[in-house]
């Protein structure tokens, strides 16, 4: 449980949907009508205690969030789900990405990185690996990792400069 009430967020390949839990009725109730994740945000959700053992591109990009005139708001939460929930409604990136110890990060492309990129791609967003689309890599594991940046497709897209 990430709040005080239980949401279901789909996709059928047409859009994205939630659901809340009604616990008078004990059902889910459309709340939340095709979900856009904004263009851009200015929310950035990383775990920073990994940043010594992120790629030189990756330090810099954490640089530009907090330099400027309006810098970034920092929120993480440690959960996937719902740093991820957070960002598809008021816009901005999650990144998981892989460090020295971790290559390949640690997230699970099949049951992980892949079904999240799939429903930000359904709200307009964008998943990435730093380097490429998640959807685009063809799985050689069950239990294969990769690198994921996740949300507004122009904060997705600044990574990928900072990356390349």
């Amino acid at each position: 449980m990430y709040s005080s009430s239980t949401v279901l967020v789909l996709t059928v390949g047409d859009g994205v949907y939630g659901f809340t839990l009604d616990t008078l009725i004990g059902d889910f109730v459309l709340s939340h009508h095709d979900i856009k994740i904004p263009e851009s945000g200015k929310i950035y959700s990383f775990n920073e205690g990994n940043l010594k053992g992120w790629d030189d591109g990756l330090k810099e990009y954490m640089d530009f969030v907090k330099d400027g005139d309006k810098p970034y708001s920092s929120r993480y939460i440690g959960s996937l789900v719902g740093d991820f929930h957070r960002t598809m409604l008021y816009g901005g990136v999650y990144g998981y990405p892989g460090d020295v110890k971790n290559k390949n990060g640690k997230l699970r492309l099949l049951y992980e990185c892949a079904p999240m990129s799939f429903l930000a791609e359904q709200a307009g967003g964008k998943g990435s690996t730093g380097k490429g689309r998640v959807l685009d890599i063809v799985p050689e594991q069950v239990h294969q990792r990769c690198p994921l940046f996740i949300g507004s497709t122009k904060e997705v897209e600044i990574i990928e400069k900072f990356l390349s």
